[in-house]
């Protein structure tokens, strides 16, 4: 019986202890960074000075300012600033893997989540160590694409029914929201970014009633979640966390436009908490 009662205890530690092992996430919704958010994500990364910070600029159209603008923000805190940029069919040495396996926070900037994917889907090699970094405890972060990659389910920004890019979408229709895979950080909701500031409410609105499942998190400039042990978020930041729920599974349609009862709606604040 007592060594029934070990193995059992021994079973439980260690079950919680790999549900506590996850890193931090720290999801910013785009825009420019205040000082105090920078700060927090460096002091949750465990950073002290000399330290280095990976930095993936792939999904701008401009890797160079983009790796710039990062680079200013963490050599103002004594940090080292490193450039994992490359393109596809670029030969990537060993020693640059290698260092990016001790990395305590890899950082993946701005532009078009739908390029960094498509790049980092062809390096399966760093998409693990990205994967595994997560896993043995450090921290992923991101902002505006750097952020939609977070998830699971992906929103790429196209409307399937429509060809012209906007950045707010006109209608909440069903069969019109264009997703695909992300990091998968996140399982069980979906990151929409620049959130407030762009009126993205149609686009995550028609997601979450055909995908209820899934909440959606909605993220405002300026401001971040910090996500430790799987789906426990805090806001960071200047403006609003949006989320949407669908906790009744509603959905109905007229003539393609999606209706639906019950959903939910919680906005949240610098310091507020909450999960998913």
């Amino acid at each position: 019986m007592k060594k029934f009662l070990l193995v059992v205890t021994v079973f439980l530690f260690s079950l919680s202890f790999s549900q506590n092992n996850k890193g931090k996430l720290f999801i910013i919704g785009g825009g420019s960074r205040p000082d105090f958010l920078v700060d927090r994500m460096v002091k949750e990364a465990g950073l002290n000075p000399g330290d280095a910070v990976a930095i993936f600029p792939q999904a701008s159209s401009e890797q160079d300012s983009s790796f710039y603008y990062a680079k200013q923000q963490f050599e103002k805190r004594n940090l080292k600033a490193v450039n994992y940029a490359f393109k596809k069919g670029e030969k990537l040495p060993s020693s640059k893997l290698d260092s990016l396996k001790k990395a305590k926070l890899i950082y993946v900037g701005g532009g078009d989540q739908v390029i960094f994917m498509d790049i980092i889907n062809t390096y399966p090699e760093v998409k693990n160590i990205l994967q595994e970094s997560y896993e043995k405890g450090n921290m992923i972060a991101g902002t505006s694409a750097g952020a939609a990659i977070m998830s699971e389910v992906m929103i790429t920004g196209n409307q399937l029914k429509y060809k012209d890019y906007e950045n707010t979408f006109d209608n909440i229709e069903s069969q019109n929201v264009e997703t695909s895979s992300g990091m998968g950080f996140i399982k069980s909701a979906v990151i929409d970014q620049h959130f407030v500031v762009r009126s993205r409410y149609n686009r995550l609105l028609s997601l979450i009633i055909e995908n209820p499942g899934y909440q959606g998190i909605g993220i405002d400039e300026g401001t971040a979640i910090l996500v430790k042990n799987n789906n426990k978020a805090e806001v960071v930041g200047r403006a609003q966390v949006i989320v949407f729920k669908n906790p009744k599974n509603s959905k109905s349609s007229y003539t393609e436009k999606l209706g639906s009862r019950g959903i939910t709606l919680d906005i949240y604040l610098n310091g507020d908490e909450f999960t998913f």
